[in-house]
């Protein structure tokens, strides 16, 4: 297996209830199990008229074929009342494990223009209980820790990649941890860096992991330029991530049709491996969602 190839994208589709009817919707995280496809998606309503009141909930669906989705009729995580997340739930990252649901979130607040991870648990999606802070955003080493990515470094050992700002860039920073409720601690700058004159050359945000645990984790991350045109592209990387072995040198995704106003971006989320392939979810514009069905070569 040398890389990855696209075999067909298409639109996810949502049966929305109540409010979430008239919301964007972006950022779509899917996992998989014995019931079937589960969906959080970061919903933000419509105020294009009031910024301030475009505060972004994260929503849960389900589905049987991992690409039209039954949308819940309520959020099931909402901002407040801490003032970390004040003023937005975004960017939902989910782990499963012992009966316990863990969801990796940015905490949003708008006075301090600041965003954070934060975690909420619970015994499942339905009943989760914030559990606040887990990376604080804390310049200049790492500012406005977002859009989280966990894996498995060994035996009761995981890391957290997320995006950071600093220097006018999105960059991939990393948190090594024993416990998954505990404290997380820096480790070494992220392998996996702008490459000068690519179409990745400025901004890098983390992505999801397929092949955790084994030889050759892939995450499939996302690259921009200067100008934020953001697309997805792919690192390999050895069995405990200390070093990228591969990665793809054109992008492997980039919007299929960009519309008058809208932004030109492709942001994946989530991927989940099935006997298809690879679906890897991912939203266009900010506002439209993306199933890809990705094969190995």
């Amino acid at each position: 297996m040398n890389g990855f190839e696209v075999e067909s994208i298409a639109p996810m589709t949502m049966t929305r209830h109540n409010r979430l009817a008239n919301m964007y919707v972006l950022s779509p995280y899917v996992w998989r199990d014995d019931a079937g496809f589960h969906l959080l998606i970061r919903a933000v309503p419509r105020r294009d008229d009031e910024p301030r009141l475009k505060m972004a909930e994260i929503w849960y669906g389900t589905s049987g074929d991992g690409r039209h989705f039954d949308m819940a009729e309520a959020p099931v995580i909402f901002p407040g009342p801490d003032l970390a997340d004040l003023d937005g739930c975004e960017d939902p990252t989910v782990d499963v494990r012992d009966g316990l649901v863990r969801v990796w979130y940015t905490g949003f607040n708008q006075k301090q223009e600041t965003g954070r991870l934060m975690l909420a648990r619970g015994p499942g999606v339905a009943r989760l209980a914030k559990a606040g802070v887990m990376i604080d955003s804390r310049p200049p080493r790492y500012a406005n820790p977002k859009e989280a990515t966990l894996v498995t470094l060994g035996k009761d050992r995981w890391r957290l990649y997320f995006e950071y700002a600093r220097d006018g860039a999105s960059l991939i920073g990393q948190s090594d941890s024993g416990d998954l409720d505990g404290d997380w601690e820096d480790a070494a700058d992220a392998p996996l860096a702008p490459r000068p004159d690519r179409w990745d050359c400025w901004h890098l945000s983390a992505g999801p992991v397929v092949g955790d645990g084994g030889d050759r984790p892939v995450m499939f991350y996302n690259g921009a330029t200067q100008d934020a045109q953001w697309r997805v592209g792919w690192a390999a990387f050895d069995r405990h991530y200390t070093k990228v072995i591969a990665r793809s040198d054109d992008p492997l995704i980039v919007p299929d049709t960009v519309g008058d106003g809208a932004t030109d971006i492709a942001f994946a989320a989530s991927a989940v491996e099935t006997d298809e392939g690879i679906l890897l979810y991912f939203s266009q514009s900010d506002q439209d969602l993306r199933c890809a069905l990705i094969r190995r070569t």
